[in-house]
């Protein structure tokens, strides 16, 4: 990849980086090539600056003003969401490289001096006519942050070092403020590479067309919304103008269990599971490939049986099985998502696997191809006929706990009968 490093003489920041990755450069040895040019004036209004360069990707090298500065080392893309306040054309946005500015947040927060911080900011300036993808990289926020040896030197080494993950998610960031606080910690601890940020206060700009072209320039397949800074109304709104753009909502926690699924195979599962069971999230465990996926779907009272006798152990094993599960409630649905390719042996493992849980921690007995499970049971009437009102007492005793009534110990023991569920398995002595 061709990087082109662009500073104006006119800032020391970028003057003090330049030269820092020019001395850096035969230590270094980047793996791409590259080369440095410096432009006069503000770099925010450097429009067209790609027009003469043979370049695959720019880097603004740059120094970054707050009202109130603090040290910090800042990566963000081009363009303005609303008015051109600084530089560039109102609502138009430039072209990024999501993969490569995770990249460099990443090495800016490992290589940062003591007292900085690293951080996304927010989409806020131009340039914007740009057809080249670009960032700029900044030292912020005060002339003693500009001047800082150390600072120029950790901005340097994250540039010339940095590199696309080829697992990189690109994504559209929406809510929060300047410092975009959650797509950064998102963007240090999973796949998720921000493109395009907007914060909150600027929603109320966005319609069905900006969100469009904000992903296409960013390439973002997904999107993730700072739940916490956007107001109700805000969200269902943006939600809509999302789900028109074609652009699925990924959570934190969504995209902290990527592992290494490819996205092809995870936004296909994503698909499938709004078509079977909508509403309900998807928890791939450790499944690292899954291509054709297809629906496979259990008898609801096998699974239930199972849950019954250990729910958090056979969520676990589910885990170790190549399926994606559906959850609904916190509880895992009978419709699992699996390959095509292997969907009759998975469905095997999967009915072996709730037999083995149902008869391994449960009383049972099997009679041909029934499961019977034997159990004892809350029984309200008994409760009832000992005086027992219903209510919190009822429930205390469901739990397991003795409750008193006019002096007379109630035990759970004494509010049971015995029941039992049979659940038909064709072929059951096959799964035993």
């Amino acid at each position: 990849m061709r990087i082109t490093g662009i500073n104006s003489r006119d800032d020391p920041a970028g003057v003090g980086i330049r030269a820092r990755c020019e001395a850096l450069v035969p230590e270094l040895r980047p793996v791409h090539d590259w080369e440095f040019r410096e432009v006069d004036g503000r770099l925010v209004h450097a429009g067209r600056v790609d027009r003469d360069l043979d370049a695959d990707l720019l880097v603004f090298l740059s120094r970054h003003t707050s009202v109130r500065p603090v040290p910090q080392l800042t990566v963000h893309a081009t363009g303005n969401v609303g008015e051109a306040v600084l530089g560039g054309e109102a609502d138009r946005a430039a072209p990024c490289s999501p993969g490569f500015m995770q990249s460099v947040l990443r090495r800016l927060a490992a290589l940062a001096p003591p007292g900085y911080r690293a951080s996304y900011e927010r989409t806020h300036h131009g340039p914007t006519d740009l057809e080249t993808p670009s960032c700029f990289v900044e030292i912020g926020s005060g002339i003693e942050q500009w001047t800082d040896p150390s600072a120029a030197d950790a901005v340097a080494r994250a540039v010339l070092t940095a590199g696309p993950d080829p697992l990189a998610v690109p994504l559209l960031g929406f809510g929060g403020t300047q410092y975009a606080a959650r797509q950064t910690a998102i963007a240090l601890s999973t796949r998720g590479a921000f493109g395009h940020i907007v914060r909150s206060i600027d929603l109320d700009r966005l319609d069905v067309g900006t969100i469009e072209r904000l992903a296409r320039v960013s390439g973002a397949v997904a999107a993730y919304v700072d739940r916490k800074a956007v107001q109700s109304g805000g969200q269902d709104r943006l939600a809509g103008q999302l789900e028109q753009a074609g652009l699925p909502v990924l959570g934190e926690g969504s995209l902290g269990n990527l592992g290494t699924l490819p996205w092809s195979d995870y936004a296909a599962l994503l698909a499938l599971a709004a078509d079977v069971a909508p509403g309900a999230s998807l928890r791939i465990g450790r499944l690292t490939s899954c291509p054709d996926p297809v629906p496979v779907r259990l008898d609801g009272a096998l699974v239930a049986g199972a849950l019954r006798g250990d729910s958090g152990g056979l969520l676990e094993r589910f885990d170790t099985l190549p399926i994606a599960s559906l959850v609904e409630g916190g509880r895992p649905l009978p419709i699992l998502l699996v390959p095509s390719a292997c969907a009759d042996q998975i469905i095997h493992d999967l009915i072996t696997l709730c037999v083995k849980t149902i008869t391994g921690n449960q009383q049972t007995a099997i009679v041909g191809d029934r499961l019977i499970i034997r159990r004892d049971r809350f029984d309200p009437e008994k409760a009832s006929a000992l005086g027992v009102p219903q209510g919190a007492l009822f429930g205390r005793l469901q739990r397991g706990e003795p409750v008193v009534i006019d002096g007379l110990e109630i035990r759970p023991e004494m509010v049971r009968s015995p029941c039992a569920t049979e659940i038909f398995v064709e072929g059951l002595e096959k799964y035993l």
